[in-house]
């Protein structure tokens, strides 16, 4: 009984964790990329100082952290919208589709190899209590887990921080240097080590390849501030 305690609490912080690294990824993927990307292609035009660049570059990522935040709320929000439609649609079957639902329930059991005896006696327990017998449908039929309410306004801060981290980077080295070439030779060296950085990590922590992903993340990032260098050079 002891371990068992012990064990449950791992779980549900192992389960929170996921969400916000989920969270950190999409903040920081875009973060990096997008501003360094904008200064890339800024960086092209004869035109254009560093002071321009990183004015440009601040608006841009206040601009990107708002959307992505907002995004990430609306998405929160989706899921807890989702969850509760479908939670008074399984109340109100319960009720109107009872032997539907018995029926159901037994072939939930039935996949798990339990006898029709065993399938009749436990789903006879379970519908003596609404409450657990939707909640386990929840679960088990519809695959749904209940969403946690603070979920939506958690995301939407730990994307948005997330990007304004990821956009300083490319940022901070127009900060330092005088022309925008320098910045943005400066700029990539940066972003470079940290697209590979945090593309190593981010597969560790997600189990994946930790070197396959340090290279997929920097070839993404700097195949778009190519494409934005490339573009508006071909314009300017």
């Amino acid at each position: 009984m002891q371990t068992h305690h012990h064990g449950h609490p791992h779980v549900e912080k192992h389960f929170e964790q996921t969400e916000t690294v989920r969270d950190i990824v999409i903040g920081m993927s875009d973060g990096l990329t997008v501003p360094f990307a904008l200064a890339a292609g800024l960086s092209s035009v004869s035109s254009v100082s560093n002071g321009i660049i990183i004015t440009a570059g601040l608006a841009e990522i206040i601009a990107g952290s708002i959307a992505m935040g907002l995004g990430g709320y609306l998405a929160g929000k989706t899921e807890i919208e989702h969850y509760d439609s479908e939670l008074k649609r399984e109340y109100m079957e319960i009720k109107d589709f009872y032997e539907t639902e018995r029926k159901e329930c037994k072939d939930i059991f039935a996949e798990y190899g339990l006898s029709p005896q065993s399938q009749d006696i436990i789903v006879d327990e379970l519908a003596k209590n609404d409450d657990k017998w939707v909640d386990f449908m929840m679960k088990f039929e519809l695959g749904l887990e209940k969403p946690d309410i603070n979920r939506a306004r958690q995301s939407a801060r730990n994307i948005g921080l997330a990007y304004i981290v990821g956009g300083i980077v490319p940022l901070s080295a127009y900060m330092f240097t005088s022309t925008p070439m320098n910045g943005l030779m400066f700029s990539c060296i940066i972003t470079i080590l940290c697209l590979a950085t945090f593309g190593y990590y981010k597969s560790k922590v997600t189990g994946q390849s930790p070197l396959q992903g340090a290279i997929r993340t920097t070839i993404i990032g700097v195949l778009a501030a190519s494409a934005a260098f490339g573009i508006a050079r071909m314009f300017s």
